[in-house]
């Protein structure tokens, strides 16, 4: 049973599809936000807090039965790394949306500095999720940075 739910929560259905897991778990973060979360920015953290203790309970189990660390079915470190990205945007915008995902799958696939060291150095379970977390806030200084500095377009309606 708890090997069961761990891979459910571990890859959320999509994480065996047989190309690009992580982009599809991003595609279904980016789709469970836009239908499901709220705009109450406490609400936001608090659930992505929530998603990232789950993440991490589901992964160690899952790494411990399969006998792997951070394999490509794993997901649920992408859904908690993209609605990090997604916490700049102020209310379900296309472009910002659609921003965001772009800049997490780059942080996420790239890996640049401090990523790429936390996804080598650090163990474990945690390590399989720290590294998309990194790259959610990433993608969220981007963001935010170009919002603040007048380098994105207001038609971007962040």
């Amino acid at each position: 049973m708890v090997k069961n739910l761990a891979m459910i929560v571990a890859t959320l259905g999509v994480g065996n599809l047989p190309k690009a897991p992580g982009t599809w778990g991003s595609l279904l973060a980016l789709a469970a936000w836009l239908a499901f979360m709220p705009t109450d920015s406490t609400i936001q953290w608090i659930s992505i807090f929530i998603a990232f203790f789950l993440g991490c309970l589901a992964t160690h189990f899952y790494e411990r039965f399969y006998q792997r660390h951070d394999p490509k079915e794993v997901v649920v470190d992408e859904v908690v790394g993209m609605w990090i990205a997604l916490t700049v945007i102020d209310g379900p915008t296309i472009v910002g949306s659609f921003m965001a995902f772009l800049l997490f799958r780059l942080f996420d696939i790239w890996k640049p500095f401090p990523i790429g060291w936390m996804d080598r150095q650090v163990p474990g379970a945690f390590g399989t999720m720290v590294d998309d977390v990194a790259a959610g806030f990433m993608a969220m200084a981007v963001l935010q940075t170009g919002l603040s500095m007048g380098f994105l377009p207001d038609w971007a309606q962040f």
